[in-house]
């Protein structure tokens, strides 16, 4: 495997004072563990205390609570579900903004409403603190081999401070602009994401109804004009690809209760912004519809299946 050049933290090796990690899910703990792959002192703090424990056998010292991690470091990293969960580590009885030191350089890589992110920037400012927004794309996968893509929003002057850490976890470190715009980029990426992956599992449904070979219909798609990611890279049909999802029974990957999260941020920036997003609304019923019937902790890939659960019924009660 091709390794990604680690420039910006070779640089910095002389200077490796600890960084603080605040939510340690499916996502934030690979990536606490390139930090300290990467030799960072990881301070770290998450609500489920057995989420804790394999960052703690790696050498991450464990606090309790967003606060106390904020008196210990003077960069922290937040990966947490949803907004609210961004308020109240940052804004709560035990946030961050509680015990943060002047001057010290907040990174939040959730995906929330941009207008959060502005929100936080604000209240992290009034304690002399800078709040960037760095939303990732690439999933667990590209999490655990540090190959994330980050969308960065926030004062530029602070960009490379962010980016130091920021590479030692992804491939790719984008600008996007002002605090808010990584959040902007990360939800217009999902909203396509989940367009194009209803597309593919529409297309791949059909063409098997038609009597095609499912490998031989990806193999097809990814030499045509229909290619896309969801294709050619996380196919939902199980059995066409391996190390997807879909084929073992839609366990891990992105979630289809994230999915239809994003899509609830993007309807509702779409909103704000009086923008048309026909597709883009229609994919977030058919997401909430998903959640609604079970395949809520499912991969979003198991749109898929939930297409062909659909064409079943009307058989089964012909029978």
């Amino acid at each position: 495997i091709r390794r990604t050049p680690f420039k910006m933290c070779s640089r910095s090796m002389a200077s490796k004072t600890p960084v603080g990690f605040i939510g340690l899910g499916n996502m934030g703990s690979p990536m606490a563990k390139n930090l300290l792959r990467h030799g960072y002192p990881v301070i770290a703090t998450d609500v489920f205390p057995e989420s804790c424990k394999e960052l703690q056998d790696e050498g991450a010292q464990i606090l309790d609570s967003p606060a106390e991690v904020a008196d210990k470091a003077d960069r922290i990293i937040t990966m947490l579900p949803s907004s609210p969960n961004v308020i109240e580590v940052y804004t709560g009885p035990n946030g961050i903004l509680k015990k943060v030191k002047k001057g010290t350089l907040l990174i939040d890589s959730s995906t929330i409403d941009p207008s959060v992110s502005k929100e936080m920037a604000l209240a992290a400012e009034k304690m002399g603190a800078v709040f960037m927004d760095a939303p990732v794309s690439g999933g667990v996968g590209a999490a655990s081999l540090a190959k994330l893509t980050f969308m960065v929003g926030g004062v530029e002057e602070e960009y490379t401070a962010a980016q130091e850490l920021l590479t030692c976890m992804g491939a790719n470190v984008v600008y996007c602009g002002q605090v808010g715009t990584g959040q902007a980029a990360k939800i217009c990426n999902n909203m396509l994401l989940a367009i194009g992956m209803i597309g593919t599992a529409e297309t791949m449904n059909l063409g098997i109804r038609l009597g095609l070979d499912p490998k031989l219909l990806a193999q097809i798609l990814n030499m045509s004009s229909g290619r896309c990611w969801s294709s050619d890279s996380y196919n939902p049909v199980p059995g066409v690809m391996e190390g997807v999802p879909s084929g073992n029974n839609y366990q891990g990957g992105f979630g289809t209760t994230l999915m239809a999260k994003d899509l609830g941020l993007a309807q509702h920036t779409a909103t704000n912004t009086k923008t048309p997003v026909p597709l883009g609304s229609l994919a977030h019923q058919i997401y909430r519809v998903m959640c609604a019937r079970g395949y809520a902790n499912k991969d979003f890939s198991s749109v898929f299946q939930f297409l062909r659960e659909q064409e079943e019924e009307p058989e089964k009660k012909g029978d």
